[in-house]
């Protein structure tokens, strides 16, 4: 079986992007309500400072370094991909994705307008790996934030497992 695999541009309005089993996650959403002692998107002080992506459940928040339209690639694999060696931060979660399908958003972009995905229903561990790239378009806003190829790699997971850090960028990564 060949990966699937799916790459685009999306506008990761305030430095993110979500990538997310939104049947599951909507109704998770609804069930919990709105919590104000909860970080929107699984924006921890650790989230942000040094895993660079936020945890939900059915989600998982991309911090970008830029506010701006930013490339990405998502990738089914049937086992766990070599590290990407180009990249200048990695880092793993599981993604529990139990329809079998990922849409793509941002505070910017409606879900019903992002991409979307078919993936091997389950828990699923996904490698994101931030590659330092070119801009994607010309037409950027010229921000300030360096331009990377937002890598998510999937694989189907055993078990839950902690998030980990594989290889931690610098701290001052979106300036």
């Amino acid at each position: 079986m060949a990966d699937a695999s799916l790459k685009f541009l999306i506008d990761a309005d305030h430095g993110q992007f979500y990538v997310q089993d939104l049947d599951r996650y909507d109704g998770w959403m609804e069930d919990r309500g709105f919590d104000p002692e909860q970080p929107a998107a699984g924006w921890t002080d650790e989230a942000v400072t040094i895993r660079r992506i936020g945890l939900e459940p059915y989600s998982i928040a991309v911090g970008t370094a830029r506010d701006d339209l930013v490339e990405a690639q998502i990738t089914a694999h049937a086992s766990a991909p070599a590290l990407e060696s180009a990249a200048v931060h990695i880092v793993e979660a599981d993604l529990d994705a139990p329809t079998g399908r990922l849409t793509v958003s941002s505070p910017g972009v409606d879900p019903a307008d992002g991409p979307s995905i078919a993936v091997p229903a389950g828990l699923l561990r996904a490698r994101v790996s931030y590659v330092p790239s070119e801009p994607p378009v010309a037409d950027t806003d010229g921000g300030p934030g360096d331009h990377f190829l937002y890598r998510i790699d999937l694989w189907q997971a055993e078990e839950a497992c902690a998030p980990v850090v594989i290889k931690q960028g610098p701290s001052a990564w979106a300036q």
